[in-house]
């Protein structure tokens, strides 16, 4: 009895540390103030965008939502008004999943706001299916509708230098791999709904947006604009909702215990945003607040640069 005991004890007491110091992480430290700075966060209606969102209003900046729902985000609005006592808060209708969409909202923003010091690519679904352009929903998402958003915006980030491109990847992008035959084919990143091959689509995607921010970096060189990818860490947020029911079962006991609330998670975007000194580091991949090493195929120039060509005539940029 007394050896189970023991064992309970030592199971709960790395649980314990596992819980505190593995998932906790570390927090941003900067004490920079956002006075007379604009920042747009894509998918700031819910999860780690919204605590984000409120942070940076918190400090200052002017903060665009950019959302796709009308009423989650004028919802979200008046929730990061009251959260941050600002009114310099405002929301603008975005749909990653439309490129008639993404262009309006570019459209619009660049007629009525004269600055943009932050770009925040947070949004992200984790879910099969098409977009109305007829992408892989994922690829379409997650990576085509932040790329094309991005190059709309550059020259006014460039005009406002310097300047800073925030781009949210995850961890799962080291298991991912870029089928370029399937893209030029079916304009997915692959086919399937089984658990697995969802997850593998949703890995590439998201190391699509880690050659995004490699060839985004080189793009950048000579300007005072740079940019950052990151793994926020597992979150406890509403991404795993597009899940399937099974994913969503599995992943539920687990959430409140080993996944980061939406504060911690929001460490990493806010240290990638506002983090002084840098700058050095464009282009480089950041997890819990720290610069991190990445894999061959993840900083592989033909393939960044192969993307980025495919990206552009698949946005209509080409």
């Amino acid at each position: 009895m007394s050896t189970l005991l023991l064992v309970v004890g030592v199971i709960f007491g790395v649980a314990y540390i596992f819980r505190h110091v593995m998932v906790k992480g570390k927090r941003c430290t900067s004490k920079t103030k956002l006075h007379g700075k604009t920042v747009i966060v894509t998918g700031s209606n819910t999860g780690i965008g919204k605590t984000t969102a409120i942070d940076l209003a918190k400090r200052g900046a002017r903060v665009i939502l950019a959302c796709r729902s009308k009423q989650r985000g004028e919802a979200a609005l008046e929730e990061v008004k009251r959260e941050s006592g600002s009114n310099q808060v405002v929301f603008m209708p975005l749909d990653l999943g439309s490129v008639k969409s993404v262009r309006s909202f570019a459209e619009t923003f660049l007629k009525s706001e004269p600055r943009l010091d932050i770009l925040i690519n947070n949004a992200g679904i984790y879910l099969q299916g098409r977009t109305e352009d007829g992408l892989g929903m994922m690829f379409g998402i997650n990576h085509i509708g932040h790329f094309l958003l991005t190059n709309l915006l550059l020259d006014r980030l460039k005009e406002c230098g310097p300047s800073r491109v925030v781009i949210l990847s995850s961890v799962a992008h080291s298991f991912g791999k870029i089928d370029f035959d399937c893209l030029n084919t079916h304009k997915a990143l692959g086919l399937g709904t089984s658990l697995m091959k969802v997850l593998k689509i949703y890995s590439d995607s998201k190391l699509c947006n880690v050659l995004f921010t490699h060839e985004l970096a080189k793009k950048l060189q000579g300007t005072k604009v740079t940019c950052y990818c990151l793994h926020p860490g597992a979150i406890n947020s509403e991404l795993i909702r597009n899940t399937d029911s099974t994913w969503r079962m599995l992943l539920k006991p687990l959430t409140a215990f080993f996944f980061k609330n939406t504060v911690q998670g929001a460490q990493t975007t806010l240290h990638c945003a506002l983090q002084e000194g840098i700058e050095p580091l464009n282009g480089r991949y950041f997890s819990n607040c720290t610069v991190k090493e990445v894999h061959a195929k993840a900083k592989d120039d033909a393939a960044a640069k192969k993307l980025w060509e495919l990206s552009e005539r698949l946005s209509g940029l080409a």
